[in-house]
């Protein structure tokens, strides 16, 4: 599974952290489930708009990349993701796998050299139709994402994009969950029907990009060198053995929804026209506001990740980006919404129930996990609703459904505290301790299954949750989740520990 390869004009966002973070939790729960994931994510350095940042900072384009690159290492490393490889299309690696598609393309005639005339968006590094164009108050051009157009002719390569317009609806009507979620199906379907353009793939009006094979004064355009960071990932040109032979096709090409024409019409044509098979998926995922404001640097209010991490705490905010709205959808931060996530799903729903039961297990049963008696009804109603949450999660994640996996989580614990609620446990000591016994134990069990299958979103918290278990570290996989690894009565508990603080409303 991939990110997309983040731009290097700049520093790292909440965009940024947010699409990395679907991708790190799909990573997390596969590899407990048990399968064998390559997670790349890397930062696509070359174009125009590179070119000019580093101008404008008064360095070279290499010297600018390396910076800003890092940039996004150490987000990764402040959200605690586990890529397995990232690249930078700067490297040798990637220059030796581009100049190789490309000569393939050529081979198979699927490029040809003539002539540029039409509008260009350097913040977008895309070409725009007349039709798709407004205009701004200025008399100047707008694409559809805001950014300004300007007309641009020089010789140029072209891809012969004009012929894959059937191909590729036959493509997606053969293959319906290429493109998730429906509606940007829907979009693309409509897009390609609409007809295709051969579309430009190298400039000479600047020099920061890879050289065209055989011909210096072209270097390639910047989506046909980015998106084949994919296939260098897993060491193509070899296709015969090793990782492409492992890994590809991809499962699945997380990007933003801005993004997509690119990954789900150009990236398949360039792929199939070189007789190279396509991702299996490509899943594009909404944009978030501030506040209800669309997020601008020239607003002022981008929202940096160091911050939020800072102020509410790493597992928190991974949990709040993927649980406050279905994923493919917008998405609106408020740092109130943050607070009663946290206080109110974290805090009071999950932390309390935690606390207050391994709490009454330290008072009442001696620090030990008590010996059950049979289990009731409403035990076993409570203990089923925990055991179906793996298989309910393993769909949700395959489909891309963060919000509603954690949701179907959340129907778990409630249920676990009406639970406590109802058996009273504090009662039973002194009427029926034996009874309190078995309630002491369905709960603790019940939260060992909710923190087992957390993990993947809140991999710190839920580690110190389930060292309270006393659950091993080698038995924390979804291969332990089923009966057979229930918790083992007279086990001796740690001293209980809270695990989310609530969050003072007053510091907001």
């Amino acid at each position: 599974m991939t990110t997309p390869i983040y731009y290097v004009n700049d520093a790292p966002h909440i965009g940024h952290a947010y699409t990395t973070l679907a991708c790190d939790v799909l990573a997390r729960f596969k590899r407990l489930d048990g399968f064998d994931v390559k997670f790349l994510t890397g930062t696509d350095e070359h174009g125009q708009k590179v070119e000019k940042s580093a101008l404008a900072a008064g360095v070279d384009p290499k010297a600018f990349t390396d910076k800003v690159s890092q940039n996004f290492r150490d987000l990764a490393d402040l959200m605690n993701f586990t890529h397995d490889d990232f690249i930078r299309t700067t490297e040798e690696r990637h220059k030796h796998a581009v100049q190789d598609l490309w000569q393939k393309l050529m081979e198979k005639e699927e490029i040809y050299l003539d002539s540029y005339s039409g509008w260009y968006a350097v913040r977008d590094e895309a070409f725009y139709g007349e039709g798709e164009l407004t205009d701004g108050p200025d008399g100047k051009k707008i694409a559809p994402s805001g950014a300004e157009v300007e007309w641009v002719e020089e010789p140029s390569y072209f891809f012969r994009l004009s012929t894959w317009g059937d191909k590729l609806l036959e493509f997606y009507d053969a293959n319906p969950d290429f493109i998730a979620p429906q509606s940007r199906r829907n979009e693309v379907i409509s897009f390609v029907k609409g007809g295709l353009r051969d579309l430009s793939v190298s400039r000479t009006t600047f020099k920061w990009g890879i050289p065209v094979p055989g011909d210096d004064e072209h270097i390639m355009y910047v989506w046909l060198d980015a998106l084949t960071n994919y296939i260098t990932g897993v060491g193509y040109p070899e296709t015969e053995s090793g990782e492409y032979a492992k890994y590809w096709p991809c499962d699945l090409h997380m990007v933003g929804k801005d993004i997509l024409r690119f990954h789900a019409v150009y990236w398949p044509a360039f792929l199939l026209a070189a007789g190279l098979e396509a991702p299996k998926r490509v899943y594009a995922h909404g944009w978030w506001t501030n506040e209800g404001e669309k997020i601008s640097k020239s607003f002022g209010n981008v929202i940096d990740p160091h911050d939020l991490v800072a102020r509410y705490g790493l597992d928190q905010v991974r949990y709040f980006l993927l649980r406050e709205v279905p994923f493919g959808n917008d998405g609106d931060f408020s740092h109130q919404a943050m607070v009663n996530r946290m206080n109110g799903e974290l805090a009071n729903d999950l932390g309390n129930l935690a606390q207050r039961v391994l709490s009454m297990v330290a008072k009442n049963c001696d620090g030990k996990l008590p010996v059950h008696g049979e289990f009731t009804d409403d035990d076993n109603r409570l203990l089923d609703a925990a055991g179906l949450l793996l298989e309910q999660l393993r769909d949700a994640i395959d489909r891309q459904s963060f919000n509603e996996g954690l949701e179907m989580v959340w129907v778990v614990i409630r249920a676990a505290n009406g639970y406590v609620d109802s058996q009273a446990p504090w009662k039973l000591k002194k009427e029926d301790p034996q009874r309190m016994a078995t309630v002491l134990y369905v709960l603790p069990e019940v939260i060992r299954r909710i923190a087992l299958v957390l993990q993947p979103f809140m991999p710190d918290t839920m580690a110190r949750m389930l060292d309270q278990l006393a659950i091993d570290p080698g038995k924390r996989s979804f291969a332990c989740f089923g009966e057979g690894h229930s918790l083992l009565p007279g086990t001796t508990l740690p001293k209980p520990e809270g695990v989310f603080p609530r969050f003072v409303e007053e510091e907001v």
